[in-house]
């Protein structure tokens, strides 16, 4: 098994240096724990997809401590500059041109001419960019198309020794990813709904936003696109109203006149979106039993966060 250290100096000293030898290093950021690599070493990127089993052609998000970071790396317009005084640090990835000359690896943007590039709040996360120096790609550390990890035991149980070190920051806040906005179209598309939600953007941007749709086995624009994605082994239905004996339930809110389950579980009792959000990932996982048939889903508001839940719940569900 892989060596899980709690952060301190030490242990971000020692990330640091396997990531610049090429290794790859687990660690919390605010969203989920994502599996880092040095995003200019093509060896290295190419290890995150045998380590994950990835599509090649699923690109990967470039992690930066802050935005003169980025300078290097992409081409900046002022959209983009009013997010990123809007929002970063923080839970959105921008899709930008990549920048002649960007040392980041092709196989990192899986060979299209942009990156989706981000800058973490999480306090252990910045300590690890900064005291590595270098831009790192950092798909959900998990086994490509699994429920994505939100504790450091996610992580080692996902990847196992196919990872060299896990940074055990604790659990994660937000509990779902950050959301993708490319910034290469001519009006601003959400290609995934994450952490800033809808309404949030549009404020900030005084506009309407559409949601991208699409997304199947295609080559996808954005991480986190393909069509079945978070998915737990037992098969999921959503939107029920009722509960077989041998299904797991996770429920929302008010549990009502649902009964039955063999195992039940709350996202948020209170039908708080922001709990559900932080709960989602680990209670799929904790349902996701062999004794049972399947995971049933309660309904969830589709607004604020609840948009970013019921992506994830919906590409879980796609068999």
């Amino acid at each position: 098994m892989t060596t899980l250290l709690p952060v301190d100096d030490n242990s971000i000293d020692r990330a640091a240096a396997l990531l610049r030898d090429g290794k790859l290093v687990a660690f919390p950021t605010e969203t989920v724990y994502g599996l880092g690599a040095d995003a200019t070493n093509g060896r290295a990127v190419a290890a995150i997809y045998e380590a994950k089993g990835r599509p090649s052609f699923n690109p990967l998000i470039i992690h930066v401590a802050d935005v003169s970071a980025l300078d290097p790396l992409v081409e900046w317009n002022d959209t983009a500059r009013l997010l990123a005084a809007t929002f970063w640090p923080g839970p959105l990835t921008l899709i930008l041109p990549r920048k002649n000359g960007s040392p980041v690896s092709l196989l990192a943007s899986a060979g299209l001419e942009t990156l989706a590039v981000r800058i973490p709040s999480h306090a252990d996360a910045q300590k690890l960019l900064r005291a590595t120096g270098l831009p790192i790609a950092a798909p959900s550390a998990n086994a490509s198309g699994k429920l994505s990890p939100t504790t450091p035991e996610h992580v080692a149980e996902s990847l196992g020794d196919k990872v060299d070190l896990i940074l055990a920051g604790g659990r994660t806040q937000i509990g779902v990813e950050s959301t993708v906005l490319n910034l290469i179209s001519p009006s601003p598309t959400i290609l995934r709904p994450g952490g800033i939600t809808q309404e949030q953007l549009e404020a900030a941007l005084g506009q309407k936003i559409s949601l991208y749709e699409a997304a199947s086995t295609n080559a996808p624009p954005s991480p986190g696109m393909l069509a079945s994605h978070y998915a737990p082994h037992l098969p999921v239905r959503l939107n029920v109203t009722t509960v077989s004996p041998n299904e797991a339930f996770l429920a929302f809110g008010a549990e009502g006149s649902v009964k039955g389950g063999k195992k039940r579980l709350n996202l948020s009792p209170t039908g708080d979106l922001n709990e559900a959000a932080a709960n989602l990932f680990a209670m799929l996982r904790d349902l996701d039993n062999p004794s049972c048939s399947g995971i049933a889903v309660a309904s969830i508001p589709n607004i604020g966060l609840g948009v970013a839940i019921n992506d994830r719940l919906k590409r879980a569900a796609v068999r």
